[in-house]
């Protein structure tokens, strides 16, 4: 049986996990505004990508029998005035995300829920790349961002970007 503590856990990340697709639409808003769609789409794929998460903890714990609870989600408070703006709040967010994933996995390890434990090590490594994407993004702006050919080219690469479904099967 599911540890209640790790329950109770992954029932909040799940809802972080919402609050994040709406953090990432409030920036592809944002871009859309600013005639990046390139990077607006970028975002919306990242949106998908965190409810995929929420999705994916809420179907396991209902596979354990655990009762799923969902709140309000906070409305994005991003301050957002560039636009490296969103890249930099983005990474900053996902490291957050990262010690939310940490947080659970530690109460996993204290439970000795080792199936758990073994479920998380998809979201480990899942927050190592988005953490890595979130950090190239900020490189790109930093390199490209100021020049508006360079700009518009990085633009045109974000736009590129596709939807994949997470690989975790449960």
């Amino acid at each position: 049986m599911l540890d209640k503590k790790v329950a109770d856990l992954l029932n909040t990340q799940v809802n972080k996990e919402f609050y994040s697709a709406y953090l990432y639409l409030q920036f592809a808003n944002f871009y859309v505004e600013k005639g990046l769609n390139g990077f607006a789409n970028w975002y919306r794929v990242q949106a998908q990508e965190e409810r995929d998460h929420a999705t994916l903890m809420i179907q396991y714990l209902q596979n354990n029998d655990m009762p799923v609870t969902f709140e309000a989600i906070d409305k994005p408070d991003a301050s957002l005035q560039t636009v490296m703006d969103p890249l930099k709040a983005g990474l900053v967010h996902e490291q957050y995300v990262t010690g939310l994933i940490h947080t659970i996995y530690d109460a996993a390890y204290q439970a000795k829920d080792f199936r758990t434990m073994q479920y998380l090590d998809w979201f480990v490594k899942e927050q190592g790349e988005e953490e890595t994407n979130a950090s190239d993004l900020v490189k790109k702006m930093e390199l490209f961002g100021s020049d508006p050919k360079s700009l518009y080219m990085l633009d045109q690469e974000m736009a590129a970007r596709v939807y994949a479904a997470p690989s975790l099967v449960l």
